[in-house]
């Protein structure tokens, strides 16, 4: 028992004399205080980058927002123009201004139908080269 008295009392000495000393604790009371200035100043941090990309990412939303106002606008102007009213007459009423003549055309022909569906094919063909296969036919006409 008097050696677990002996060994408490060593290691409060050590602890009073050695480690709780003013400069010991003004320097562990240093290092928190920077500790927690560093942390709270990565999380300001943190917060303001976040507001900054949701604030960049509204703006471009109030951009797009007010260009597809001004489209819809301008289709509402087209729509009463006399341009647009005119065409949609000749197209569903039939109508002609005088001295005009309806030409009535006859449907497209096989060929004709079959034509762009050619087109079409040949397109999907090279659209399975690799890029690096596509560079090469763009560097190199020859490849």
């Amino acid at each position: 028992m008097n050696k677990i008295k002996t060994w408490v009392r060593r290691i409060k000495y050590y602890l009073k004399h050695d480690f709780l000393t003013v400069e010991n604790v003004v320097l562990f009371l240093a290092i928190v205080l920077c500790l927690v200035w560093t942390y709270q100043s990565i999380t300001a941090m943190s917060r303001n980058w976040e507001l900054s990309e949701k604030l960049t990412a509204e703006r471009k939303e109030l951009e797009l927002l007010k260009i597809e106002s001004e489209a819809a606008e301008l289709e509402n102007e087209y729509y009463r123009s006399n341009e647009h009213q005119e065409l949609v007459a000749r197209k569903y009423l039939d109508k002609q201004l005088p001295g005009e003549k309806m030409v009535v055309l006859p449907e497209n022909s096989e060929e004709a139908r079959n034509r762009h569906q050619v087109a079409e094919q040949v397109t999907v063909e090279k659209a399975d080269y690799s890029n690096f296969e596509k560079w090469m036919r763009f560097l190199f006409p020859n490849y």
